[in-house]
């Protein structure tokens, strides 16, 4: 039995047994040997603005995106990944409605019937997949665009040059450096707005921006 010998009152010793029973007792306590890495935290994706640009307000505040960017792409990757699970579901469902339209009936094989031709029927199953899957993609991007559209319209989005002081530094990690020209300056000019950003704004308010400023360049 693996022990441990703990000195008590000069030299007398006692045996203690160990948990888990035998094996040697490791003597290595560096920090290679006793600290856990852990994975960094994942960066935020909205963190809490002033509900208002009055320092008099009492409203709470509420959740932001840092800006249009890191915006468009949360939405662009939340309408990724239900396009994704729903296909993958989509061709679960696929796969076994195929198998069932392209087997033979049940009576054929009765009273002598001829043997079933697997190329035909793997030729029937690959057409029947294809086609399933055609109307399946259809119907999962209506799906992702209909889940996402309302929360992403009703999000909110800092201000430009709100955060600049912010004390959470997690903005900075998840901000999206590559974001799109036209989402950049539609978000400063409609931000820099005290009338109409103040201190946040809804999605829904910068894609009508951005409509409103797709139809007077092209009627010019």
């Amino acid at each position: 039995m693996c022990a441990t010998q703990i000195r008590r009152q000069g030299t007398q010793t006692m045996d203690v047994p160990l948990p888990g029973g035998g094996g040697e007792v490791s003597e290595d306590y560096s920090p290679a040997a006793t600290v856990v890495p852990f994975d960094p935290p994942l960066p935020l994706l909205r963190a809490p603005v002033p509900s208002s640009s009055s320092s008099a307000s009492t409203e709470p505040p509420v959740l932001a995106f840092r800006d249009a960017a890191s915006w468009r792409a949360a939405w662009e990757a939340a309408e990724a990944s239900l396009f994704s699970q729903c296909e993958a579901g989509a061709r679960s469902g696929c796969s076994i409605a195929a198998t069932r339209k392209c087997k033979p009936p049940w009576w054929k094989g009765l009273f002598g019937g001829a043997t079933t031709n697997y190329q035909e029927r793997e030729e029937c199953e690959e057409r029947e997949m294809a086609s399933c899957l055609e109307s399946a993609k259809e119907a999962c991007i209506k799906f992702s665009k209909q889940k996402c559209n309302a929360p992403f319209q009703d999000a909110r989005i800092a201000s430009d040059g709100l955060l600049e002081n912010t004390d959470f530094v997690v903005w900075d990690a998840g901000r999206n450096k590559t974001a799109s020209a036209s989402l950049s300056v539609a978000d400063s000019r409609y931000s820099s707005n005290p009338g109409l950003g103040g201190t946040n704004y809804k999605g829904s308010d910068l894609l009508d921006s951005l409509a409103s400023e797709g139809n007077s360049n092209s009627g010019r």
